[in-house]
């Protein structure tokens, strides 16, 4: 199950990345205490890797072992309620709702990714988010000699803007299994507001380029001083709070079709930075610095990023 120097470029939607020392596709609870075993035995560290869709992997790769929790399975528990493996992608977590007449993750439709990835970083589009379906969330502690699994309500998995406590303080804690409560809906309902989500993804996405989704969390207003919100107060949206759109910032900054290297700041979606064809690491690294530059001279506000580097 575990392997060696394995390239991660092709577990990246950005197709950028260098090879793991070692490699784990863990697809049961055990698989996952075995590799953390083995990472205690070799004393190296752990990376977590999911469905790699806000991975900015180094072209060096990583040193440790990269666990992958691949465990793919949606079990119904009652009507509403549904106990999903940490690795089963969003897209097929969709579509069983839609099968099924399930509300409540329409905001979600075209989000890649896995389950697991949603939760820990409080994914959300449209107004909505994960937190608003999560119940229960089961992680193991990837610190502990045993392996204790940890079990937390949806107050205690501390959800925030694109962040939990799996971001936080438990970022040692490998998501497992996640517990979904959702409402019974009509499925031609459930289904139109799902594509009509994907279909403003195609729209206004460079779906066409390998990308990671946006690099920059939109800004709060109240970080903006009342002269450079002025500007653009009239693209405030809420997401779910008031912000101002990071696309907007640096489409107003002139950076829009900026390249460097294999990497573009994309012309359709300036919060993309696209992989054109032969992107490395450094290339869009190089991009997100001169874009947090030149936002901070304009607007006076720091850019945080959305993505996880890897190196």
């Amino acid at each position: 199950m575990i392997k060696e120097n394995i390239s991660l470029k092709q577990f990246s939607h950005y197709k950028i990345g260098g090879p793991a020392r070692y490699f784990y596709d863990a697809k049961n609870r055990e698989e996952i205490k075995d590799a953390l075993v083995k990472r205690r035995t070799l004393n190296l560290p752990l990376f977590i890797l999911g469905g790699g869709t806000n991975l900015l992997i180094s072209d060096e790769g990583f040193s440790g072992i990269v666990l992958r929790p691949n465990m793919d399975y949606i079990k119904q528990v009652d009507e509403t309620t549904l106990h999903v493996g940490a690795g089963t992608s969003v897209h097929d977590l969709l579509m069983y709702l839609v099968k099924n007449k399930l509300s409540g993750m329409e905001w979600a439709g075209g989000l890649p990714g896995t389950v697991g990835g949603a939760v820990r970083g409080n994914a959300g589009a449209f107004g909505g988010e994960i937190k608003d379906v999560v119940y229960h969330a089961i992680s193991i502690d990837s610190d502990k000699e045993e392996g204790v699994f940890v079990e937390r309500d949806n107050k205690e998995c501390r959800f925030g803007y694109r962040t939990s406590i799996f971001k936080g303080e438990a970022n040692n804690e490998i998501i497992i299994e996640v517990t979904l409560l959702l409402k019974k809906g009509k499925k031609e309902d459930i289904e139109k507001m799902i594509q009509e989500k994907i279909n403003y993804r195609i729209e206004r996405h460079p779906m066409d380029y390998p990308n990671i989704g946006s690099i920059f969390k939109n800004v709060d207003v109240n970080l903006f001083t009342r002269e450079y919100l002025e500007p653009v107060k009239d693209r405030i949206k809420k997401d779910p709070f008031p912000v101002v759109p990071t696309a907007v910032l640096i489409s107003l900054c002139g950076l829009a079709g900026a390249v460097h290297g294999g990497a573009m700041i994309s012309p359709k979606h300036p919060n993309f930075i696209i992989n054109t064809g032969n992107a490395s690491s450094r290339d869009v690294e190089y991009l997100i610095a001169f874009i947090k530059r030149e936002v901070y001279k304009k607007f006076h506000v720091n850019l945080e990023e959305e993505i996880v580097r890897v190196s």
